[in-house]
């Protein structure tokens, strides 16, 4: 399995990015796909995820109404598509994949920066 995070970039508070992931090396239908974040001197922090078959998605409180994660099928991308974004947000953001039936997120993909300005 191989993941490609990409899309990040410097913004505006208040501003809008996607990030993408593109998955490859196998079918998808069995896996969930996440979201995680690392900001300066802290650990790093799972966001979100979405189970590929069926397309159901969960994020953390502390994004919710402020991100939606979603998925393409045909080109086997994941969105993480991130609004009203604040400098608390600014972080390395990378993108994971798992089994559904196993808990330990085994496959990772590069980070992408987000930085947001006040």
């Amino acid at each position: 399995v191989q993941l490609q995070a990409s899309g990040g970039g410097l913004v505006q508070a208040g501003g809008s990015l996607r990030l993408s992931c593109a998955a490859s090396g196998r079918t998808f239908g069995s896996y969930v796909m996440g979201w995680f974040r690392q900001a300066p001197g802290k650990e790093r922090e799972f966001v979100g995820r979405i189970i590929w078959s069926d397309g159901s998605t969960y994020v953390i409180d502390s994004v919710k109404g402020r991100f939606t994660i979603s998925r393409d099928n045909a080109k086997n991308t994941v969105y993480l598509r991130m609004n009203n974004l604040k400098p608390e947000d600014t972080a390395v953001y990378y993108c994971a994949a798992r089994r559904v039936e196993i808990r330990g997120w085994n496959y990772w993909g590069q980070g992408t920066l987000v930085t947001v300005s006040s």
